[in-house]
């Protein structure tokens, strides 16, 4: 198949995709460029369409069927991206199931986050310290925004992630956990580096701007605090202070 025309049918319809309503009503996403289109294969991500020019074509072999030829203005109308990428691919979500969690033992738990950027380099990061899944709880941005998938760098489904606003979900899945809530510094918090766990973890972390909700602290069993000079530097940021608990809770 070739498509030259940016006012082709199928071109319009994939770039609605760059928007949450239509990739909630479809169940897809895009993909953009060769890395984020090959760790998804990798990963078992249905993959609808990539659409690539005929001169790099040769990457895609792997997709066969799948391609279908283009140019730079089609892939420029479909991308979200400032520059061109090498191809635009469409993919079907993952949705993992729920029985994940009986058997987990190290994961993470992220409230109200509203940063694509901050959300997609937490998921690489999860993955680099193999937890075992993520919760995003409460009103968090959307998983398969573009900049997400981007930020991701191919390991957007390599964590188990799971969606909910419901606080029944934790106390069902979590209560025999140790419920870890990440703060500021206070009388009952203890620092990380005088922290250690050795049995099955829940970390939580708060939106940069509000922290934790008193509702998830009160679920809390512990609370740590990352020893830095707070007379320099008031807060680290989110996907920071979570590679750095990430470290030394579940690496060492």
């Amino acid at each position: 198949m070739e498509i030259t025309s940016v006012n082709n049918d199928m071109v319009k319809e994939i770039t609605k995709l760059q928007q949450k309503k239509y990739r909630d009503e479809s169940g897809k996403f895009l993909l953009e460029g060769l890395k984020a289109i090959e760790e998804a294969y990798k990963s078992d991500i249905e993959i609808e369409y990539v659409f690539v020019t005929k001169e790099k074509a040769y990457h895609y072999d792997f997709l066969e069927e799948k391609v279908v030829y283009t140019t730079d203005a089609v892939l420029d109308k479909m991308s979200s991206t400032d520059t061109t990428p090498d191809a635009v691919a469409v993919g079907i979500q993952k949705h993992f199931s729920e029985d994940i969690l009986l058997s987990s033992k190290r994961i993470a738990l992220f409230e109200n986050i509203k940063d694509l950027g901050n959300l997609g380099t937490i998921l690489r990061t999860a993955t680099a310290f193999s937890l075992d899944a993520i919760i995003l709880f409460g009103n968090t941005v959307d998983l398969y925004n573009p900049k997400c998938v981007r930020a991701s760098v191919g390991n957007l489904w390599k964590t188990p992630v799971f969606q909910t606003k419901d606080f029944d979900f934790l106390e069902k899945y979590f209560k025999d956990f140790r419920r870890i809530a990440t703060l500021p510094k206070s009388a009952d918090s203890t620092y990380l580096k005088d922290f250690e766990v050795h049995e099955k973890t829940l970390i939580m972390f708060g939106s940069e701007a509000d922290g934790l909700s008193e509702d998830l602290i009160k679920f809390s069993t512990d609370r740590i605090t990352i020893e830095m000079d707070s007379s320099k530097v008031e807060s680290l940021n989110l996907s920071m202070s979570a590679g750095i608990i990430f470290y030394k809770l579940f690496l060492l």
